[in-house]
């Protein structure tokens, strides 16, 4: 997608599944609209759904999740702990990329006007889409809650920017607008103290703390009100909380990411926890981060070791790296990062297990060899990143810890080359037979076709070539992890190499045969010759694995 917008509506039922699974299959119908999260919560009675797409059909798929949940939505029974005052409670737009501000302000009106007009809810525009400044903060408009709504209808005031000043009391009312999107943030602290991570977050976030005299007696200002010391950062709410037992967190969402990153918030936690005898150890992402904001952090700290990095991916592990995101569990960039997410996975590599292998069953000559050779080397890389996670946090394998971060970091990347080369593989054969299907009846049309087909077939040559030369790269990963990664999954890393030693030699089946019916000597000769070296090695490094495994099992 070119331009980006995200939606998170929250609608108030978390308790009913077919309800909460209704809204779903509104917003998954249509097309150019990916559904990435949906969190209910039975306490909060709420459902929060987070999707993305471009901004006309993500426009059109709020439309739709908002006139089935309005329907189906009861508030005179609804009960819960989280503030609320509709059916649809709030949906935010937010501007993710290739698109501005004023652009989710638009849809936001667009959304709201629609939605007063067909389905008759008085709808308030809030955040950067507030018309009036004691509309921008939601808890302002929301004060009172559904409760209250009836009442709070009769003074002019509270008119709705769409649709008439109505208590509706099936629905209620909904706020919408354009807001800046919000990270939900933790730092975790080598202490199970609570009141120090309580302590940081005063220290951090923009209320700050309530000044007290030398006897802990809070000081009041002249109207009797308490004395603020601000904190350090604006647009930070935060608090202290326990991951478990042990972890205490510097719980907080950044409002503006923009303007106070992960870095900022991160390194000032360190500052902070140092001078009260505490240490961070890592911190955690609560749900979906922008790419970006990975970005913003990785040429941070690149920039601090003296390094000059600009591969996009590289920065993206540099901060996962430097901010800990993998110490209570595995960061995994293409569940968490919104960009990675919103990425098109070909048809084969997306389909489910069953469904694949029926595919490859079935009559249709592809997929074939060449994909399962991709998906066999993607299984070996898959497995390496296997050991390495079980690596990392290991306090028996401190001193390998940069070498297996390092190692998890090229086998990741490998295992995404290759899960796109699944589909690859298959689109260069069909290519072939478009080429094949060319009209043959002028001499110039035979031409045509056949330079065509030769063409199709160097490309079918070249896709394989491919799979074969970033399998054989697994080999050197699956070695290292056997050497110094967690012995107890060393079966694994020999597993992680046989699979990757299948796709070379899958592969290298697949580079042969289509070579057969290329007439280019020059280059059936180049690449011949570079198979039988890269066989040769193979080979090799597959056997010196094996050994280093059965000498330790």
């Amino acid at each position: 997608m070119d331009k980006i917008v995200e939606c998170v509506p929250n609608f108030s039922e978390g308790k009913d599944k077919s309800i909460i699974n209704a809204i779903s299959a509104a917003i998954e119908s249509v097309e150019d609209v990916k559904l990435l999260n949906v969190d209910p919560g039975e306490d909060f009675n709420r459902t929060v759904y987070t999707f993305v797409g471009e901004p006309e059909p993500t426009l059109e798929a709020a439309f739709r999740a908002a006139k089935i949940g309005i329907s189906l939505i009861d508030m005179t029974k609804h009960k819960g702990e989280h503030a609320r005052m509709g059916a649809l409670d709030v949906c935010p737009f937010i501007p993710i990329k290739g698109v501005t501000e004023n652009d989710c302000i638009n849809i936001s009106k667009k959304f709201g006007e629609r939605l007063a007009n067909e389905v008759g809810i008085p709808v308030f525009l809030y955040a950067k889409s507030a018309k009036k400044p004691e509309r921008i903060r939601l808890p302002d408009i929301r004060k009172g809650e559904y409760e209250a709504l009836e009442e709070k209808f009769k003074d002019s005031s509270f008119s709705p920017d769409f649709g008439k000043p109505v208590f509706v009391p099936k629905s209620g009312a909904t706020a919408t607008g354009c807001r800046d999107i919000l990270l939900a943030y933790n730092i975790n602290l080598n202490t199970n103290d609570k009141s120090i991570a309580s302590v940081i977050s005063g220290k951090i976030r923009t209320s700050g703390v309530i000044k007290k005299d030398k006897n802990g007696n809070k000081i009041l200002d002249s109207k009797g009100k308490p004395v603020k010391i601000p904190g350090r950062f604006k647009g930070v709410q935060a608090g202290g909380m326990m991951y478990d037992e042990n972890i205490a967190q510097v719980s907080m969402n950044l409002l503006n990411y923009h303007e106070v990153n992960l870095h900022n918030v991160f390194e000032a936690v360190k500052e902070e926890a140092g001078r009260l005898g505490a240490n961070v150890t890592g911190s955690e992402i609560v749900g979906l981060v922008p790419k970006d904001s990975l970005l913003l952090a990785g040429k941070f700290y690149s920039k601090k070791d003296g390094l000059k990095v600009t591969d996009e991916e590289e920065l993206v592990s540099i901060a996962i790296d430097k901010l800990g995101l993998s110490e209570l569990y595995p960061f995994k960039p293409e569940e968490k990062v919104i960009e990675y997410m919103v990425e098109e996975i070909g048809p084969l590599a997306s389909m489910k297990i069953n469904s694949f292998l029926s595919e490859l069953a079935s009559s249709s000559p592809a997929p074939g060899g060449g994909s399962v050779a991709a998906l066999s080397g993607s299984l070996g890389a898959a497995l390496s990143s296997m050991v390495c996670n079980l690596t990392i946090g290991k306090e028996k394998y401190s001193d390998v810890q940069d070498k297996i971060k390092d190692a998890l970091k090229r086998s990741e990347k490998i295992r995404k080359e290759l899960t796109r080369l699944i589909d690859e593989d298959t689109n260069a054969f069909n290519d072939v037979m478009k080429a094949f299907k060319m009209p043959k009846d002028t001499n110039v049309q035979k031409e045509k076709r056949s330079i065509a087909i030769q063409e199709g077939y160097k490309i079918a040559a070249k896709v394989p070539l491919e799979t074969a030369r970033t399998c054989e790269k697994i080999l050197d990963i699956a070695k290292n992890v056997a050497e110094i990664g967690n012995q107890n999954s060393i079966t694994d890393s020999a597993v992680s190499a046989l699979m990757a030693h299948a796709g070379v030699e899958s592969a290298i089946l697949n580079v042969k045969i289509n070579l057969g019916s290329i007439k280019d000597e020059k280059f059936v000769k180049q690449i011949s010759s570079e198979l039988d070296k890269m066989q040769n090695n193979t080979n090799n490094k597959t056997k010196e694995i094996l050994k280093i495994v059965n000498s330790k099992i």
